[in-house]
């Protein structure tokens, strides 16, 4: 890749044929589409409910109060270390993998939203930062996610699964993956001038992109939101003496990207 396609916005360079309000519309559905397909998953699966019940008994099994100080300083530690940093998962190759996804996949999507919405039109100046910190998130994506497809997940002692094995459950690190390859060929193309090439990857990435917003209800995507509540019950649980009912967030077998167990989806 050269130095010049990382510092270069190609949402600006596309605006000529996509009027900027387009692809902020696009923005703005996939966005409603996460919410829909999360509140669907919320409804249909059961999945808040069980966590409210649960924790609703771990208080009354409780054997000691947890002040407000405590419990305060409990959730600070909590998101230091499961969710910012995954210290839960049980191998340094899986920590390792799913902080390149994770911090990848947030600097991406921060900074598409960020160029979509105040530079995409034929004349704006975008920063340089901004479209080097695209790329770098991209590529952040790809490494972790690919590493972790092909290698820990074919790892008999990790996942056991070969990399053609794939069920609904995979629909969100695929499509995460796709939509991070396709960017960052659209991006290289464009530079190179490869107009008709250029096109066709856009097109897979606005693809791919539906896939994985539309697709939150069939996928594991709304377990993200699930994951740090979960992490912070079991933590407050442990403090005040009483038993959580929840599985811990990663450090069991049989789990996939982004510390969620590997199942079918269960649609109650």
């Amino acid at each position: 890749m050269n130095k010049t396609m990382l510092t270069i916005n190609p949402f600006s360079v596309i605006s000529g044929d996509i009027p900027s309000i387009a692809m902020q519309i696009f923005v703005i559905v996939m966005i409603i589409l996460v919410i829909v397909g999360t509140v669907l998953d919320m409804v249909h699966k059961k999945n808040v409910k069980y966590f409210f019940e649960n924790a609703r008994k771990a208080k009354e099994s409780a054997t000691r109060t947890v002040s407000a100080g405590e419990k305060a300083s409990i959730i600070a530690k909590t998101v230091a270390s499961d969710i910012l940093t995954s210290s839960e998962f049980c191998t340094v190759q899986r920590r390792t993998a799913h902080l390149l996804g994770m911090y990848g996949t947030i600097i991406f999507w921060v900074t598409s939203f960020i160029m979509i919405f105040n530079y995409s039109t034929p004349t704006a100046t975008t920063p340089t930062l901004l479209p080097l910190l695209w790329h770098i998130g991209a590529i952040m994506t790809c490494v972790g996610g690919f590493w972790f497809w092909f290698v820990i997940r074919v790892n008999v002692s990790a996942e056991g699964y070969p990399w053609y094995h794939v069920i609904f459950a995979d629909l969100f690190v695929l499509s995460l993956l796709a939509t991070q390859s396709t960017a960052l060929l659209w991006s290289y193309l464009q530079t190179l001038g490869a107009t008709g090439w250029a096109s066709l990857f856009f097109l897979l990435f606005v693809i791919s992109n539906i896939i994985l917003f539309g697709g939150v209800y069939w996928s594991k995507f709304a377990h993200m939101f699930y994951k740090p509540g979960a992490a912070i019950q079991k933590h407050l649980a442990e403090a005040d003496g009483s038993k959580s009912n929840l599985p811990d967030p990663a450090d069991k077998p049989k789990q996939f990207g982004l510390g969620i167990r590997r199942e079918q989806p269960r649609n109650y």
